[in-house]
């Protein structure tokens, strides 16, 4: 049988079957909270520093104070990935603002809920790699960057997983995105990247 990933929650260790959190978390009711998708190759995590130093600075622009220093944090994420036994992982690493009421109001929330998961990932086949995927530019437009702040990683991905819906509808492999002026912008869960003249 194979074994469950070992989930972090606030501290603690839970088999994914048994890692919860409360229905009343504003994570879960509002999407108040941040996140980082960090990889993993051979037991080395891709920039996880700069992951890190990205979380807090999304955090601080959320007025959320996350309770784990940063060298705390690192030192979870890779016990969490240890536990796991993973040598190529994805690493979800999330803060909420922790459990509070039904109102909007953060300052019910009395602590911010920290959660981490490292699992494998596979998004593609290996076909799919070397020979491509389709794509279709989708009618769901990027937030603009004066309504949200750009520089949060949030939990709010309802964008990304509406233009992901229309493309899996149409029959497309992925989606991109454009920007309110009709720029492309990124894909719902990618950056894209332009070779030109034989250059990245």
């Amino acid at each position: 049988m194979e074994r469950e990933p070992l989930v972090y929650i606030d501290g603690e260790y839970y088999p994914k079957s048994q890692a919860k959190i409360s229905v009343f978390d504003h994570g879960f009711l509002y999407g108040d909270g941040v996140f980082e998708g960090i990889r993993a190759y051979k037991g080395v995590v891709f920039k996880l520093k700069e992951h890190i130093d990205r979380l807090y600075n999304s955090a601080k622009v959320l007025m959320l104070n996350i309770p784990l220093t940063k060298e705390e944090m690192i030192n979870a994420v890779l016990e969490t990935l240890r536990k796991n036994k993973l040598q190529d992982a994805y690493i979800r690493l999330i803060v909420t603002r922790g459990v509070g009421d039904l109102g909007l109001d953060p300052r019910k929330c009395q602590k911010p809920t920290v959660i981490i998961i490292a699992d494998n990932i596979k998004l593609y086949s290996r076909e799919a790699k070397e020979k491509g995927i389709r794509v279709l530019i989708v009618w769901v437009r990027r937030n603009p960057v004066d309504t949200t702040p750009h520089q949060v990683k949030s939990l709010n991905y309802l964008n990304s997983v509406l233009g992901k819906i229309e493309a899996n509808i149409a029959g497309f492999d992925e989606a991109i995105c454009l920007d309110k002026d009709g720029y492309v912008s990124e894909g719902v869960g990618e950056n894209l990247f332009i070779v030109k003249d034989g250059k990245l």
